[in-house]
């Protein structure tokens, strides 16, 4: 059933968008968020007028008189920096609009994508990504950790307009794409600026275009030169593999000029020739063995074999940044004062988050690196009990009443179903 309302007169339009290409893109919209455009219109508020605002898209787009509204300016901390991150966050209005020119670029590039390109793709994901460069690790000894400087707010429009033309040639999406490009920011002061180069990260259609980009720029021209090598990249996030210290700086002398051509500079501290020490890989002394990708630590660990023998391999683990992210959100909650909260709202108030980060870190030696997070968050939970519950006198009565708790339910709380089981003591 059509989301507009059939008191409306359809006429023909200009350009070839449909009722339904509007009404499944609003469906595809990521409602959960909580960010305003500049005209501070939230989810809820757009949903009260559904059918007027989804017409009043479609009519303009499918007119050719959809402008864009000012984007916001939003800045957000760097993770693990001082710095911040410039997000553009778009009207409600317009998010729905991008979908609609997103999802149909989407159709006409992702087949031409390389398998190596994970993000922003359906049935490829980061942990896709990370699982392979982990296998690629084991069998190259060096590894390129390419960083580009500023990617989103660096990419050249002029260029990118001329890779979206390669791909399509309908007029509508070329149209609309560059008036997206060009709309205008909105600083915190409200000052409106123009900016001349990048495309909003943050902006609903940004991702794909910033794909497009970089299976230019990157993707396509390491396959013909390279084609023996393996590489992986998610978004503006990059790693070759190379055999030899000489293979790899020759390949990072070229990506250098690469990116440069298409007006792009690799960062020069963050890029950054690796050696995946190990034990098989002897005699070689190089200063820097380890490389971060997707948030998740690649670096010499011991490990056992088969017969319980240690020797050292190039593995992954939970980079500490995020072991005391998550340190710093238990500790923060301040639990135990919460004695007049019942168990099954305290597990609401927490489960989200550490569910998330689990199922991310999960296969990368969590409890390893994290068990005493979560063991640190079951005895919060016990002197939490002990102040809900004034008969448990004593900490064995506590731990005795958890324990039974976490028999009967053992998802009650997310680190519970990873085995992290209230202690004896």
């Amino acid at each position: 059933m059509n989301l507009f309302s059939r008191t409306k007169e359809f006429k023909p339009k200009s350009q070839p968008i449909t009722e339904t290409m509007v009404t499944d893109a609003y469906k595809r919209v990521n409602k959960s968020s909580k960010g305003k455009g500049i005209d501070e219109v939230s989810f809820a508020d757009f949903e009260k007028e559904k059918s007027n605002n989804l017409y009043k898209i479609w009519n303009r787009m499918a007119s050719g008189s959809y402008f864009p509204p000012a984007v916001k300016e939003v800045e957000i901390p760097k993770p693990g920096s001082d710095k911040m991150r410039v997000l553009g966050v778009c009207t409600i209005g317009d998010r729905v609009a991008q979908n609609v020119g997103s999802h149909h670029l989407d159709k006409l590039v992702d087949s031409t994508f390389d398998e190596s390109s994970f993000a922003y793709r359906k049935e490829k994901n980061a942990q896709q990504a990370l699982q392979e460069c982990k296998e690629n690790c084991w069998k190259h000894a060096w590894a390129v950790d390419i960083d580009i400087k500023g990617f989103y707010d660096n990419i050249d429009r002029g260029l990118l307009m001329e890779i979206v033309r390669e791909h399509t040639d309908e007029k509508w999406l070329i149209m609309y794409i560059e008036r997206w490009l060009n709309a205008p920011f909105v600083k915190k002061d409200g000052t409106e600026v123009q900016r001349e180069k990048g495309t909003p990260q943050g902006g609903v259609i940004s991702p794909i275009l910033a794909n497009m980009y970089l299976d230019k720029v990157f993707d396509k021209w390491f396959r013909k030169y390279f084609p023996e090598l393996k590489f992986e990249r998610y978004a503006d996030d990059i790693i070759i593999h190379c055999y030899t210290e000489n293979q790899a700086n020759y390949i990072l002398d070229k990506a250098k000029q690469r990116f440069s051509d298409y007006k792009l500079e690799l960062h020069p501290v963050k890029t950054k020739v690796v050696f995946c020490k190990q034990s098989n890989r002897k005699g070689i002394s190089y200063p820097i063995n380890s490389f971060k990708f997707l948030g998740v630590q690649f670096r010499p660990l011991k490990r056992m074999n088969k017969n319980g023998k240690a020797f050292q391999g190039f593995s992954t683990v939970v980079p500490l940044s995020s072991t005391v992210k998550i340190g710093t959100f238990i500790k923060d909650l301040e639990l135990h004062r919460k004695s007049k909260t019942d168990m099954y709202k305290l597990s609401a108030l927490i489960n989200n988050r550490i569910r998330s980060w689990i199922n991310y870190f999960k296969d990368w030696d969590i409890h390893t690196n994290c068990g005493y997070f979560f063991y640190r968050l079951n005895t919060i939970l016990l002197k939490w009990a002990k102040n809900r519950y004034k008969r448990l006198k004593s900490k064995k009565k506590a731990i005795g009443l958890m324990k039974r708790i976490q028999r009967q339910q053992p998802e009650l709380f997310a680190h519970w179903k990873f085995g992290f089981k209230i202690a004896n003591s």
